[in-house]
């Protein structure tokens, strides 16, 4: 498990080490890394990192705004109260005027009061007023008396409350004294034409509306002559009631259309089996009914008998066969001519000889009844179902143009209700001033005198100075936050993990003399708090400890925690941007490692700018870029280091450390070999904990590079320091290598003692003796 809880389990590499990705919770909260969790305890520590920000605004704004407060002239507010209307009085013409308007429906408005007090404030009202006024100050002019003077109702009453503001008391009562006394005459005119100007103009509008009512009228009438409605919704109603009785008699006129030709039909097949078509069936029946036709028709059947009959016994040329052969020849014209003229020269259908038709049997006869009478009434049932059709269109287009004449229809309604309720309102009205103008209204009275004031109403200097001070800390706040906003470093390991999402690994407290080179005895690197920190450990108990060295000890302790079944063997230490510390700090977590017991090496992998060799104060002649580039034996530049008794432990002999040697060309092709992989396996043989100390991320491969073949990196994060952008930056680029990241490392804490770890330190650091007498 990690510090944050969350373990990511390790992934199989190339040299057969284990490597991890980073963990989710890390890759989907770098999004967020720019956003801010704005709670309580950040709040407070915004507080006290901009302190003196905010103190600073706050106190000049708070000083600004009383000293304004307090620079004020004081001013001074009179006023005095006008009743303009009757209380007794015209009570007795409001009932009525009540009582006229439930008769003409009409809802009575109160007076319109704002209007009034924009006509008090108007030119034309206080332009009298200001001569008087000039007469004693004749700084004053319309602009500055509109300024300072103030009309208002109070409340629902007939009262106006008339006010003004000056500097000066006597002058505040002169003036509304002169504003005042104007007012009053302003209403004894106003009153005597305001109900005839009134009345007047009641009169006009009320002879525009009897014109405009009777238009509408007019209009109504000639839209119900010329449609021929009396209401549009009963007219649509009736409409569609025709309609649907029209598409009833289409639907059984349609049905009894096709029985009858259905039927016809059948008529003719059974006509046509007896030999007949129906066109000479038609003719064969009107042939029999013509008494004439079959009259000729019964001589040229008898002279046909005849000749016949003669012909048996007479040769053709015989006389009397000529005299009936004459005679057939006679009357066969004549039975034809009578065939036309029954049945018309245009029919068809006529035979050639319509004496084979002219005595028809009884069924051919009842067929050609039947055909002629369903016949005729197909031909009735085609005329009703057009004739149908064309009342069906009819109601359509009636009903499609009712909605338009029932929208106009309502339209000239609602305009005649509108000009009707107008009419019955002006009539109302018209009674009303009628009724006033016959009664004398009492003019606006004084209900109090203008007074001199005697107490200024600004400035309120106790509320002055409490809103001072509240605006001085809004501005503060204000301030502080921007400022906090615009700030683009990590200041707390908190706001750094809640940030990354990823675990502090270890929080190393804020030393000034963390600039002195790390090999120096402890007693000149600590600050001088740590220092005499050891030195009372050392002479009263023997045990060393500090904030300082304690947080490395801890970070040591956090990183094998991590993996507890695989202990971290290799780790690589980078920084996201130079000066964050991280040599410094690797040095100073090898010695703690070394202190535990372990064998530790430490490479110094920055072949680009290398320190390790300053921090540990050991020489730079040969290291692993020789090592990498010629074949000089690791083990022949291994340097054992040794910082002396006031050091992490009393003995360093567990500490090797491998300095850069010379710089190369290109460092980054020298840690990409497959020599360098070698040593990184070598060296996690031969020792317990190895530490290489790296170039910056930012812009640089060689960490990457590095932490692909180690158990990980950590990241050396200096508060007040590194910038989230570039964090942000160097997080995104390790998401695409095999690093595996085990968290940050917190650098340059401030305020890193607390009341607790006093408490600890005096424990520790007293003589047995002394503790078990305590205890007593």
């Amino acid at each position: 498990m990690g510090l944050d809880g969350e373990y990511q389990p390790l992934l199989p590499n190339d040299n057969g080490k284990q490597l991890s990705h980073l963990s989710p919770l890390y890759t989907a909260e770098l999004s967020e890394l720019d956003q801010d969790k704005l709670d309580l305890g950040k709040v407070l520590a915004i507080a006290r990192r901009r302190l003196i920000i905010i103190a600073g605004v706050a106190i000049a704004v708070a000083s600004g705004v009383a000293a304004k407060v307090m620079k004020q002239v004081p001013r001074y507010e009179g006023k005095f109260q006008l009743l303009v209307g009757s209380v007794s009085g015209a009570d007795k013409v409001d009932e009525l005027t009540q009582a006229l308007s439930k008769n003409t429906s009409m809802q009575v408005e109160s007076p319109d009061y704002e209007t009034q007090i924009q006509v008090l404030w108007s030119p034309q009202v206080m332009s009298p007023i200001v001569k008087q006024i000039q007469k004693r100050y004749p700084e004053i002019n319309y602009d500055t008396l509109r300024d300072q003077l103030g009309i208002s109702r109070l409340a629902e009453t007939k009262i106006l409350e008339v006010r003004y503001q000056d500097s000066d008391p006597e002058k505040i009562q002169f003036i509304l004294e002169q504003v005042a006394q104007g007012y009053i005459k302003y209403s004894e005119t106003e009153q005597r034409t305001s109900l005839s100007q009134g009345l007047k103009f009641v009169n006009g509008q009320t002879e525009e509306l009897k014109k405009r009512v009777n238009e509408l009228q007019q209009s109504i009438q000639n839209l119900r002559q010329k449609y021929k409605i009396v209401d549009p919704e009963t007219q649509g109603q009736l409409l569609t009631n025709r309609v649907g009785d029209i598409t009833k008699q289409r639907q059984e006129t349609e049905s009894q259309l096709g029985e009858a030709q259905k039927l016809y039909v059948e008529l003719e097949t059974q006509l046509s089996e007896l030999g007949v078509t129906p066109e000479q069936a038609i003719v064969s029946s009107a042939l029999s009914e013509a008494p004439r036709y079959q009259q000729l028709l019964n001589q040229l059947a008898e002279v046909k008998s005849k000749i016949a009959k003669e012909s048996a016994r007479l040769q053709d040329d015989n006389p009397i066969m000529q005299r009936l052969r004459d005679e057939e020849r006679r009357l066969e014209p004549l039975v034809e001519q009578e065939a036309l003229t029954v049945v018309g020269n245009g029919a068809s259908g006529v035979p050639d000889n319509p004496e084979s038709l002219a005595s028809p049997s009884s069924i051919r006869q009842d067929l050609t009844k039947k055909l002629v009478d369903t016949k005729n009434q197909v031909q009735v049932l085609q005329v009703r179902r057009q004739e149908i059709a064309d009342a069906e269109r009819r109601l359509s287009q009636q009903l499609t143009d009712l909605p338009v004449v029932a929208r106009f229809y309502t339209d000239l309604q609602r305009q005649l209700s509108v000009a009707t309720e107008s009419l019955s309102r002006f009539l109302a009205v018209q009674e009303k001033l009628q009724i006033e103008e016959s009664q004398k209204t009492p003019a606006w009275q004084k209900l109090s005198e203008p007074q001199k004031p005697q107490a200024p109403i600004s400035p309120n200097v106790p509320r002055g100075i409490i809103l001072a001070g509240i605006a001085g800390l809004l501005a503060g706040a204000g301030a502080g936050f921007l400022a906090e906003k615009l700030d683009k470093v990590f200041h707390s390991p908190d706001e750094l993990k809640d940030s990354t999402g990823l675990p502090i690994l270890g929080t190393i407290p804020f030393t000034k003399d963390l600039k002195k080179r790390a090999s120096e005895p402890s007693v000149n690197v600590m600050p001088d708090a740590e220092r005499q920190t050891m030195k009372v450990g050392r002479s009263s108990y023997g045990y060393n400890t500090s904030p300082f060295l304690e947080s490395f000890r801890t970070l040591h302790t956090n990183l094998q925690f991590i993996s507890p079944d695989q202990p971290i063997r290799s780790l690589v230490i980078s920084s996201s941007t130079p000066a964050d510390g991280k040599s410094t700090i690797t040095t100073f977590l090898a010695q703690a490692a070394a202190a535990m017991g372990l064998r530790v090496l430490l490479v110094d992998a920055d072949l680009r700018r290398p320190r390790i060799h300053e921090t540990t104060d050991l020489p730079n002649v040969w290291g692993l870029s020789n090592v990498i580039s010629s074949d000089i034996h690791v083990d022949d530049v291994i340097q054992r280091c040794s910082f002396g008794s006031t050091a992490l432990t009393p003995t360093d002999d567990n500490l090797f450390v491998l300095t850069a040697g010379q710089i190369p060309p290109d460092p980054t092709r020298l840690l990409a070999s497959k020599k360098m992989r070698h040593l990184v396996e070598r060296f996690q043989e031969q020792f317990d904990l190895v530490l290489f100390d790296t170039p910056p991320l930012l812009g640089l491969a060689d960490a990457r590079i590095l932490a692909a073949h180690t158990d990980g990196i950590a990241l050396v994060v200096g508060l007040g320091k590194t910038d989230r952008a570039v964090l942000t930056e160097v997080l995104y680029g390790l998401r695409t290598s095999r690093a595996r990241v085990l968290g940050l490392i917190a650098n340059g804490v401030k305020n890193y003692t607390t009341s607790s770890y006093d408490q600890y330190l005096r424990y520790y650091t007293q003589d047995p003796q002394r503790q078990k007498l305590s205890r007593r």
